[in-house]
């Protein structure tokens, strides 16, 4: 049996081959600063810096620190200043995204 060599170019394409995009009302944000109990402020490419949190079926499952590129889902109540973290992006999805032009309105900050 012949095994192929390791590629680790075609695994890491494997990894983002499908990356998550915005749907409906869902946007962007980086995640400025952690405020405790899963909640965190998140500065969003909308424009709004919204205080968000992890809902309770990702809170053991999604990690994130500050300068993390995360998605945003907005309450339909309050959703301008409060709103849901649904996933958290990898380096080369982020990497994926920037290359795309997804994320014009992000520029300045650091993720």
């Amino acid at each position: 049996m012949e095994r192929k060599p390791h590629n680790a170019q075609s695994e890491e394409q494997e990894d983002f081959s499908r990356v998550m995009l915005p749907r409906g009302n869902q946007t962007f944000g980086v995640v400025e600063q952690r405020l405790g109990a899963s909640r965190m402020r998140v500065k969003c490419l909308d424009g709004k810096t919204r205080n968000c949190r992890i809902p309770g079926r990702l809170k053991r499952k999604l990690w994130v620190r500050e300068g993390d590129l995360v998605l945003v889902e907005p309450w339909e109540f309050g959703g301008n200043e409060k709103g849901d973290v649904i996933f958290k992006y990898k380096i080369g999805q982020v990497d994926w995204l920037r290359r795309k032009g997804l994320l014009k309105g992000l520029e300045g900050m650091e993720f």
